[in-house]
């Protein structure tokens, strides 16, 4: 008996995937659960595991193939083992001599046909004897070095191997200096960010407002209750659950905000799903914290350290990343000042964060030195009119600087 290894089923909003490298190759021994390749998604990438212990029979797809839902990747003999390896060595360690192409992806073979390099001669780490990037790299690198490291000592030799090859490594005094470009392929992350952010700005009127908030508020109250907080709820106390509260907040008493446009119809919701931007390995996420209206701040604090360990790992799922109606996003975490977000379509605005910097300010008629932060309100001028915009921002601002409104509702 064999078993179909599928792609996961795929949310309606996700069409299709692309199939990264493999980790076992056909007759390779795997375990239950054990990775044997994955799916890179317009918003994340999936483990595709094996359902059972055995030995992979056959390979249905390339890696670098695009591949929809349910479909047939590989075919496994459950509860199978790998024959001995002994039988094998003898096309993996033939000699030097035996010039057979190593197994390569599609990004690597695009890499190695502009650089001119003959495989042949770098020696694969990958599962199953395949040439990984990183094998390439290092090589590329290693050339460059070696070439740097010998600049005339046969300078008899140099002379005649002048008009080398294009292929060959750049001489030594190339090196420093080097204008060498490489290319490699988008992330399918990174082509679904970069288009709906040139949709954003193409399909909305787009505007921002600022405002500036004192954080000392927030901070003493942070400080004093921070390690009671945590030893409740298990969790630390941090800044953007009191915006994400005040976000609420406002969201409830400006709701243009928290709805959108469809067409010539105008969409409200009842509630406020707000997307919390978080960077990842392979770029940025959006994952979506659902009902915040009935989340206590500790609920807000650990789903968004939740979902800030699973973005790291690659593993946030899909139905958290789909919805919100709401965005914020901490460019400050970073060190930005000040910047002016996009808007997440087809929502109709963002709250940006910024860096907590130590300001003179007039307070009570003298200078004091206060810890101010830059807020930013991007929006979509086609539903949000800018004194809504304003005051929607003054509201956050109000509640920063008197906790105690987030509280009293008032």
């Amino acid at each position: 008996m064999t078993l179909e290894i599928k792609v996961p089923v795929l949310p309606e909003s996700v069409a299709d995937g692309l199939l990264l490298d493999w980790n076992k190759q056909p007759g390779d021994s795997i375990s239950r659960d054990e990775v044997l390749v994955e799916v890179e998604t317009d918003k994340v990438v999936l483990e595709v595991p094996a359902p059972e212990d055995g030995v992979v029979l056959e390979l249905m797809a390339e890696s670098g193939d695009t591949v929809t839902s349910g479909q047939v990747l590989a075919t496994l003999k459950p509860g199978a083992v790998a024959e001995s390896a002994s039988a094998e060595p003898s096309s993996e360690s033939a000699p030097s001599g035996d010039h057979e192409d190593p197994l390569m992806g599609p990004a690597v073979q695009r890499l190695v046909e502009e650089h001119g390099i003959d495989p042949t001669t770098i020696t694969p780490t990958g599962p199953g004897g395949r040439l990984t990037k990183e094998d390439l790299l290092k090589f590329i690198n290693s050339e460059v070095s070696s070439a740097s490291d010998k600049p005339s000592t046969a300078p008899a030799q140099a002379k005649p191997s002048a008009p080398a090859p294009a292929s060959a490594p750049a001489p030594a005094s190339q090196a420093p200096g080097s204008r060498e470009e490489t290319r490699e392929p988008m992330s399918r992350l990174r082509q679904t960010i970069a288009t709906r952010l040139v949709q954003s700005q193409q399909t909305a009127a787009l505007l921002t407002t600022f405002n500036e908030v004192d954080m000392g508020p927030v901070m003493e109250l942070r400080n004093r209750y921070k390690e009671d907080f945590e030893k409740t709820h298990g969790t630390r106390l941090g800044f953007m659950s009191f915006f994400v509260k005040a976000s609420v907040a406002a969201l409830q008493k400006f709701p243009l905000v928290n709805a959108y446009i469809d067409g010539t119809d105008l969409v409200r919701h009842s509630y406020q799903d707000i997307g919390i931007a978080v960077s990842s390995p392979r770029g940025l996420v959006v994952p979506v914290l659902r009902n915040c209206e009935d989340m206590t701040f500790a609920g807000v604090e650990s789903q968004i350290r939740a979902y800030g360990g699973q973005a790291k790992e690659g593993k946030i799922n899909l139905s958290d990343l789909s919805g919100g109606t709401f965005t914020i996003t901490n460019g400050g975490v970073f060190g930005s000042l000040l910047s002016t977000p996009i808007i997440n379509p087809p929502q109709s605005a963002i709250l940006g964060m910024h860096k907590i910097q130590d300001r003179p300010m007039a307070v009570n008629g003298e200078v004091a030195i206060r810890p101010m932060m830059y807020l930013a309100l991007s929006y979509d001028h086609r539903i949000v009119d800018g004194k809504e915009a304003v005051q929607f921002l003054v509201t956050i601002k109000d509640m920063i600087e008197d906790p105690a409104r987030l509280l009293l509702d008032c």
